[in-house]
């Protein structure tokens, strides 16, 4: 009983324990996870019959990548199944609201993979939290070329979900990777249309002052000195509640209560936003020719990029925008009601064209 015990013992000492609290501020029981996962119903063990995760580690340009795969119900790598990829919101992981629909979705069928980006979360590249288009499209792609590659994925039905930022990034990915064969967006952020004109068009004053601080920064990189951060780290109860806007009030109860994982932040290079504010997600759309899903809450106050990038997806085939009635852009994350319906309209989505 003894070794058992200490056997125990330390294998609670290895496991992630994530603690959360609700919206009201009670403590909400995270049991500990072995795979840290972070949102309701997840895998805590992988049990024959039912969906597995499989953590793996893949090089993307001599870079370490992180990700889950999830495996359907009685899967059988001899047979055939169709694949989606899931990036995650900017500041999100594979361990929140990515593994989540990951889940989900492999719960209907399919075999899925949620990858940390490269820079972030669990997976290599340095300086830490860089956050360049360039890259975090080329997440996108290396996703598809693992996933294509495991064994009982079909490559000819091959599907994108991008939430947040990585609805933005799977755009980009779909405009030119052909591979995917519908691509679907969840609450859609366009990553360089907000570090450039700030959020809502906030900041069009200080474009250009922005732009010195970054190319400063840069520079301050370039002769070795200290590297720059911009963002939040940390966020105190009384600053959360004095964000005015529902994306950052919600997100910073998300990512830094709720959902609070330590591979999280909402940190990245100062330098970076020499790459962000030159970008765009919403640019040509046009190339965009697979049948495309874009879902967003009615109340989220993102949805106005949506609504850019859709309008723009003049050649998509059997486009569709359909609305979350009452839901913002963070309870897409983690609402079940909002969630089940998002899912089902995926599932019905992926199922059509897959």
């Amino acid at each position: 009983m003894k070794t058992n015990k200490s056997i125990k013992t330390i294998a609670a000492l290895l496991i992630s324990s994530v603690a959360a609290t609700d919206i009201n501020g009670q403590t909400v029981a995270k049991a500990q996870n072995p795979f840290t996962l972070v949102y309701e119903g997840a895998i805590v063990k992988n049990e024959k019959g039912k969906v597995n995760i499989h953590p793996v580690k893949y090089k993307l340009n001599g870079i370490e990548i992180a990700a889950n795969v999830y495996t359907p119900a009685g899967y059988d790598s001899l047979k055939h199944y169709p694949a989606v990829v899931v990036a995650h919101p900017n500041g999100g992981i594979k361990e929140q609201t990515a593994g989540l629909y990951a889940q989900h979705l492999a719960e209907a069928g399919y075999i899925t993979i949620a990858a940390d980006a490269a820079y972030q979360g669990a997976s290599g590249g340095f300086p830490r939290h860089t956050d360049k288009p360039a890259s975090r499209v080329e997440d996108v792609h290396g996703m598809a070329d693992y996933i294509t590659s495991y064994a009982g994925v079909d490559a000819n039905r091959l599907g994108g979900l991008g939430i947040c930022g990585g609805g933005g990034y799977s755009l980009k990915a779909a405009q030119s990777d052909k591979r995917f064969k519908a691509v679907a967006t969840l609450s859609m952020f366009n990553s360089g249309e907000v570090r450039r004109n700030g959020f809502q068009n906030a900041q069009l004053n200080t474009i250009q002052d922005r732009l010195k601080q970054a190319s400063d920064a840069r520079a301050q990189e370039a002769a070795g000195g200290k590297i720059v951060y911009a963002g939040v780290a940390s966020i105190s109860d009384d600053e959360i509640a004095k964000t005015k806007t529902d994306l950052y009030r919600e997100g910073y109860e998300y990512y830094y209560r709720t959902h609070a994982h330590p591979n999280s932040t909402f940190l990245y290079t100062m330098s970076s936003l020499l790459d962000l504010m030159t970008w765009d997600a919403a640019t040509n759309m046009d190339l965009i020719n697979q049948p495309l899903l874009m879902i967003a809450g009615s109340k989220a106050d993102t949805k106005y990029m949506t609504d850019e990038a859709f309008a723009k997806a003049t050649n998509a085939k059997n486009k569709e925008l359909f609305v979350l009635d009452g839901a913002t852009h963070i309870q897409t994350y983690w609402k079940q009601e909002y969630v089940s319906q998002a899912l089902n309209k995926l599932v019905q989505f992926y199922q059509t064209n897959l």
